[in-house]
């Protein structure tokens, strides 16, 4: 089947089979590895991309599901030379062990934050309970993105 996707803002066409998932499509035919594919049950959070603004997990979408939707994945985010706020709280915090989970949980605080700029530990905890880190690194994650918040408030009031 001929699929149409936007994916970080470049509109691109492909052929596949209709029972492939969004996240095997984005690793490998498009080459996005920062979408990663651990429990491939949607439980870990770990292939969270952003769809239409929402943070998705794209291993439990097919990839015609995608199509006419704007996907966002990490490698759309930021570059290496310009790094988005969030991905820049993350490095300062140490918000990262291995750094598997990292990209769905920078989608997920991107998505949080755009809803509630100004959060509480509290509620940013309970934001960041869907995505799962096996190395336990939550107290810097939480910090994580209460730095970013406290960078995108200053970076909009510029």
């Amino acid at each position: 089947m001929r699929i149409r996707l936007n994916v970080n803002g470049n509109a691109i066409e492909l052929e596949s089979a209709t029972d492939r998932t969004l996240a095997d499509v984005l690793r490998e035919e498009l080459g996005l590895i920062g979408v990663r594919v651990s429990c491939s049950e949607g439980e870990c959070g770990s292939c969270t991309i952003l769809v239409d603004g929402q943070p998705m997990t794209s291993c439990m979408m097919l990839v015609n599901q995608g199509e006419g939707k704007e996907i966002l994945t990490i490698e759309g985010l930021g570059t290496p030379e310009d790094l988005h706020p969030i991905q820049q709280a993350f490095i300062e915090e140490q918000g990262f062990q291995c750094a598997f989970c990292t990209p769905g949980f920078i989608l997920s605080a991107k998505a949080f934050l755009e809803e509630n700029p100004n959060p509480t530990e509290d509620e940013v905890a309970f934001a960041m309970s869907g995505n799962i880190c096996r190395c336990g690194a939550y107290p810097y994650i939480v910090r994580s993105v209460l730095n970013a918040a406290e960078k995108l408030q200053a970076g909009s009031s510029n």
